[in-house]
């Protein structure tokens, strides 16, 4: 009966004021490779979570073990009819997005969806539409609403400290994904700028869009894949991307995302306003200045090597807002609330329909128009 009364948001307040909380939340996760490994960091920190299940078809002993999960299933669809679980995180290739959500939707579990929400805006809209048929929640992992450099930035801006915002760039850049299927551009949805350029997007809409202030312009350049790569030959997809929007209420944005930097992983945002500027480098600001002869074991994602001069991260997943990000979601499923935008299927949806159309622009050469929101 209680479960029922929790699917109504304001019986659910009502009760909680009176005493009634949900018990921990009983998280399955699907996929066993690096996105697993976060969402199993973040979950872990929380007192409120216990991880009940992973399912994968290979990994298992090594993710279960590391995280100390009972229970495993090489099928997903096995450990989606279990009744104890609240919440799943599909960490898995992006061509997989559409299908793991749909069944774990269907299966009456809310479900948080890794970047980018789908390979097309088709089938986006269909995980939109089947989570809210269901009447479960969709959560869109964009971590950057939740990186607390970012955060501070926002609160910057509340106050008038660089007074209306004119432009915002903004990149997520690294030296190329290891995984075979974010180099296939079928199973990737495209090259590197739907697998990165989603970040600055996701943040920016976050920023600006608000749900309110729609993208209205998309003009993108980048190159072809395969031997029209810079570096990455065996890509089927683009290893260099750019693109300007303009947004409805006039402000310009410029985003990147590329395979060609070398040096690790490169998170920037700088946002200009009428009265001011703000700078942040989310990854690559550790405190820590570290000079090694024989190197060190790590410093920050996708570094080539740990030689001489590194700046070894503090906490990097609580840095990027991996943590807080789960955190929120799992709030939101105790407390019965939805997402706010930014980190809902919209946004997701929202993301994904300016990314292709940069993709028409850059095929056409031209700019691309609409309405995207």
């Amino acid at each position: 009966m209680l479960n029922l009364l929790y699917n109504n948001e304001l019986l659910g307040k009502f009760l909680r004021k009176r005493g009634f909380v949900m018990d921990k939340i009983k998280v399955g996760i699907i996929g066993s490779r690096f996105a697993a490994d976060f969402h199993c960091d973040a979950y872990s920190r929380n007192e409120n979570v216990e991880i009940a299940a992973v399912a994968a078809p290979d990994n298992l002993e090594e993710i279960s073990r590391k995280w100390n999960i009972a229970d495993t299933y090489e099928d997903y669809r096995e450990m989606l009819t279990r009744k104890d679980i609240d919440l799943v995180s599909a960490c898995v290739p992006n061509f997989l997005h559409h299908e793991i959500v749909v069944a774990a939707a269907n299966a009456g579990k809310h479900v948080v969806c890794e970047k980018p929400l789908a390979t097309t805006v088709e089938d986006g809209r269909d995980m939109i539409e089947v989570c809210k048929k269901n009447s479960t929640r969709l959560f869109y992992a964009e971590d950057w609403c939740f990186s607390p450099a970012l955060n501070r930035v926002d609160k910057l801006i509340e106050e008038g400290g660089i007074g209306k915002i004119l432009y915002v760039k903004a990149k997520e850049v690294h030296n190329g994904s290891h995984s075979p299927f974010a180099k296939n551009k079928e199973s990737c949805g495209g090259g590197c700028f739907i697998h990165l350029g989603v970040h600055p997007i996701g943040y920016i809409l976050y920023l600006l869009g608000k749900g309110k202030n729609p993208v209205v312009e998309a003009t993108g350049k980048m190159n072809g894949g395969g031997e029209l790569n810079f570096v990455h030959k065996d890509n089927g997809g683009e290893d260099f991307g750019m693109g300007m929007m303009r947004f409805g209420n006039g402000e310009f944005a410029f985003v990147e995302g590329n395979y060609i930097t070398v040096g690790g992983m490169d998170d920037r945002v700088e946002i200009y306003g009428t009265e001011g500027l703000v700078k942040v480098d989310i990854t690559l600001g550790s405190s820590i200045d570290c000079y090694s002869r024989p190197g060190i074991s790590y410093s920050i994602e996708k570094t080539d090597h740990n030689l001489g001069w590194t700046k070894p991260a503090v906490d990097e997943f609580y840095n990027l807002g991996y943590v807080q990000e789960l955190e929120y979601f799992v709030n939101c499923v105790r407390n019965n609330e939805g997402p706010f935008y930014g980190v809902d299927g919209q946004a997701g949806l929202a993301c994904l329909e300016i990314v292709k159309a940069f993709y028409e622009s850059n095929e056409k050469g031209v700019t691309v128009r609409g309405s995207w929101l």
